[in-house]
């Protein structure tokens, strides 16, 4: 019996959530769904991703929201206030994972690195993921996992590996997402509503 799914609005997310991999959503769905905290979802948009999903906060309850990050809006090729549907999917824990960096990549013991710092989120094929590196943001591509699946999860076990360069997509995320600008939640939302909304609905 396939898992149910249900249709969400995308808004942005907590601050504090940025590039964590996961998702928060509106409890009353959580409810309707049976989620529990850290439960595998999958985000279909224009395309495709995974992330674990956390209870939205009860300011959130009833309106029918998913609150995802930058990273996690381009990997489901989503802006604020479109829809997309979750459902509960399981994950596969990953045996290895291979990365390619879309910008010139150097880092001592950077596969040890990665491994460590990606342990417990869950990742597709295809998915953006953001680093620190010496405090600098770099977006790696996932570009294959083993096993291949909707979505696996990197253990200690894991093995990590870094492949060429690839080019950004032209959809890439952008380098300052609205998350980023920390406590100015209603000047940000007037600024959206202002340049991003026009824009695709002129």
């Amino acid at each position: 019996m396939p898992e149910k799914t249900l249709t969400l609005r995308v808004a942005d997310a907590y601050q504090r959530d940025v590039g964590r991999g996961i998702a928060r959503v509106d409890p009353k769905v959580v409810d309707e769904l049976g989620l529990t905290s850290g439960d595998v979802i999958q985000i279909v948009g224009k395309k495709k991703t995974t992330a674990l999903s956390w209870p939205g906060y009860e300011s959130d309850h009833g309106k029918g929201t998913i609150r995802i990050d930058g990273y996690l809006r381009n990997n489901a090729g989503v802006s604020i206030d479109d829809k997309v549907t979750i459902r509960k999917i399981e994950a596969k824990i990953a045996q290895r994972v291979t990365l390619a960096p879309t910008e010139p990549l150097r880092i001592v013991g950077g596969e040890e690195y990665l491994s460590q710092i990606l342990e417990g989120r869950v990742l597709a094929r295809g998915d953006y993921v953001p680093i620190s590196v010496m405090g600098r943001k770099i977006d790696l591509v996932v570009t294959s996992t083993t096993p291949t699946a909707e979505a696996v999860i990197v253990t200690d076990q894991t093995q990590v590996t870094v492949g060429e360069q690839v080019k950004e997509a032209p959809r890439a995320i952008p380098r300052i997402a609205y998350e980023d600008i920390g406590g100015l939640r209603p000047v940000i939302q007037k600024v959206r509503e202002m340049i991003e909304l026009p824009l695709r609905h002129p």
